[in-house]
């Protein structure tokens, strides 16, 4: 029997498990209490800077920038193509600015992902 600590929100349980073919069986579970994980701080390169966000309004791959790193952009103008189910979607600004991309091109975003921030 091997033995195995496994961790399901939070607490940590110690596990038996028994090889397949082995001649005894037995299991043993006894639950252990863990101190929480830190949680994780984002990386000082992914803190947005002080303006608007534009975030991913549902999942998809971020085909193309329609405008440059530091362009001036106005409201609702199209910035990005973001693909879902096959289909090309313009994602605008949501208000006028500079543009700073969070992003880049070829990456899977999920939903409220952070895009750009227009400040």
């Amino acid at each position: 029997m091997r033995k195995f600590i496994v961790t399901i929100e939070g607490k940590s349980y110690e596990v038996g498990v028994e090889e397949v073919g082995a001649e005894q069986s037995t299991s043993v579970v006894k639950q252990t209490v863990a101190a929480p994980a830190p949680a994780q701080q984002p990386a000082a390169a992914a803190a947005p800077a002080s303006g608007e966000k534009l975030l991913s309004p549902f999942p998809g791959l971020i085909k193309k920038f329609l405008v440059s790193e530091g362009d001036a952009v106005k409201k609702d103008q199209p910035v990005l193509v973001l693909e879902a189910m096959k289909m090309d979607n313009d994602i605008t600004a949501p208000c006028d600015g500079k543009i700073s991309f969070k992003t880049e091109v070829g990456r899977n975003v999920e939903s409220n992902a952070l895009l750009a921030v227009i400040g």
